[in-house]
């Protein structure tokens, strides 16, 4: 009964991307798109996630970045298992790193300097899935949640954290254990399965 106990007040380490996941976005409905593009002219799709060069293409990115346009419904539950200790939150962002003002924007918005355990953006223009695999092994996470369904499958083979996948209304057809329509699902799921 006691190690029943311990484990179940351990406070849990749980990971967060930000566009798409504690961000709503209605742009990554076309992700398949871009999806589908990748996999017809692009010989290895996962490791070719491209990145602006150029000003323009920046200003553009960042145009479409703009697209995150509220926080997430499911968003004050994190931050009431915060206060409770139930875990501890971290945001993980494959954002590069000229999108930095942007995200702390946001950080300011949602008023989680002090409450977030971490946040971290790709500051090393890295490749987004080779830096959240890096952080995930680094922070030793018990979840992450992302919403980019390679990123997920990648993380999947590569590290022993659960990855609680956001599905796009187009992808619900994909087959994997832990999706979910929105962060508030993923949220109850974790409350109701995980934390005691």
């Amino acid at each position: 009964m006691a190690n029943s106990d311990k484990k179940d007040n351990k406070i849990l380490k749980v990971g967060f991307d930000l566009d798409g996941v504690l961000l709503y976005n209605p742009a990554r409905i076309i992700r398949p798109v871009i999806y589908i593009f990748k996999r017809i002219f692009l010989k290895n799709r996962l490791k070719k996630f491209y990145y602006p060069k150029t000003n323009l293409e920046k200003f553009f990115w960042t145009l479409f970045h703009k697209s995150s346009i509220f926080i997430a419904p499911g968003f004050k539950e994190i931050i009431k298992l915060i206060k409770q200790k139930k875990i501890k939150a971290y945001i993980i962002t494959g954002r590069f790193n000229f999108l930095k003002k942007d995200l702390d924007q946001w950080v300011n918005k949602m008023r989680i300097n002090h409450l977030f355990s971490g946040i971290y953006h790709n500051k090393k223009n890295e490749q987004p899935h080779l830096f959240k695999e890096q952080m995930l092994k680094k922070l030793n996470l018990d979840f992450f949640v992302e919403d980019n369904w390679d990123i997920v499958s990648h993380l999947n083979l590569k590290h022993k954290t659960k990855i609680f996948w956001i599905y796009n209304i187009f992808d619900r057809g994909i087959k994997y254990q832990y999706k979910f329509p929105g962060l508030k699902k993923v949220i109850e799921y974790l409350k109701s399965s995980i934390i005691k």
